[in-house]
C-alpha cells in the first residue's frame, strides 16, 4: 500500500502552465511573416504629382532620360539615333537598363500622352522597373488657371 501511496503522490496536477513551446511559435511565425511581407507587395512604385507640383530636383549636368508613350501605345526614348521613332518594348527596356548600367544617378521621367490608355502607361513604369530603374518621375503640364512656381 505504500507504493500505491508514493505513486499517488508524484501525479499531483501542475498549476503552471509552461508557455515556451507557444514562445518559440510566435517567434518562428514572426520570422516567416517578416520575410514573406515585402514580397507580397506587387507593382510599380510611383509617387502621382499632384496637379501643381513642384519641379524634380536633377543632379547637376544629369539630363535626364525621357520615356514617352503615345495615345496609340508606342514608346519612344529620348535616347539613340531616332528619338521621334517608337521603339519595340524590349530594345527599349536594353536601352534604359545600358543607361542605368553606366549611370545609376540619370532621373528617368515617363511623358504619357493625355488620351493614353492607363494600362499602357503602367505597362511602361513596369518595364522600366525590369529594366532596373529605381525611381520614375511623372512629367505633368501646369494647368492654365495656376500661375507657374
Amino acid at each position: 500500500m505504500a507504493v500505491y501511496k508514493k505513486m499517488r503522490m508524484r501525479r499531483k496536477p501542475m498549476a503552471d502552465i509552461n508557455v515556451v513551446p507557444y514562445i518559440d511559435v510566435m517567434l518562428v511565425l514572426l520570422i516567416i511573416f517578416m520575410i514573406t511581407a515585402p514580397l507580397l507587395t506587387q507593382g510599380v512604385n510611383v509617387d502621382l504629382p499632384q496637379a501643381v507640383a513642384n519641379p524634380v530636383e536633377t543632379p547637376d549636368n544629369a539630363e535626364p532620360l525621357i520615356v514617352s508613350v503615345d495615345a496609340n501605345g508606342n514608346y519612344y526614348a529620348s535616347i539613340g539615333e531616332t528619338p521621334d521613332q517608337p521603339v519595340e518594348p524590349t530594345l527599349l527596356a536594353n536601352r534604359v537598363a545600358a543607361v542605368i548600367r553606366n549611370n545609376p544617378q540619370v532621373p528617368v521621367m515617363v511623358k504619357g500622352d493625355a488620351s493614353a490608355n492607363y494600362g499602357q502607361v503602367v505597362g511602361l513604369m513596369a518595364l522600366l522597373q525590369q529594366a532596373g530603374v529605381p525611381n520614375v518621375g511623372l512629367i505633368t503640364k501646369q494647368p492654365e488657371s495656376q500661375p507657374a512656381n
